[in-house]
């Protein structure tokens, strides 16, 4: 992999785990974290430049998707779980 498509990629993965730390639910929050976690550990060796394009592609259209649910997660928010309180 090029340097500058690692450098993307990386950028992407910052990116994609910042947003998900914004899900106001904890449930919502710990999965898409995961999600993103396991979905670029599974793809980690991945060599082939068209293969690499089309997965920086579908991570893009995945960080818009969570960018979308977390603006209508913050229009509906409920009130905190116990995990959530013990965490404070």
């Amino acid at each position: 992999m090029a340097a500058s498509t690692r450098a993307q990629v990386m950028s992407l993965y910052r990116l994609m785990l910042a947003e998900s730390r914004k899900f106001p639910s904890y449930n919502y929050r710990t999965y898409a974290l995961r999600r993103v976690r396991d979905a670029f550990r599974a793809n980690r060796n991945v060599e082939d430049p068209k293969t690499v394009e089309r997965l920086v592609l579908e991570g893009r259209q995945t960080l818009a998707l969570i960018q979308r649910q977390v603006a209508i997660g913050k229009m509906f928010e409920t009130q905190k779980i116990v995990v959530e309180e013990k965490a404070l």
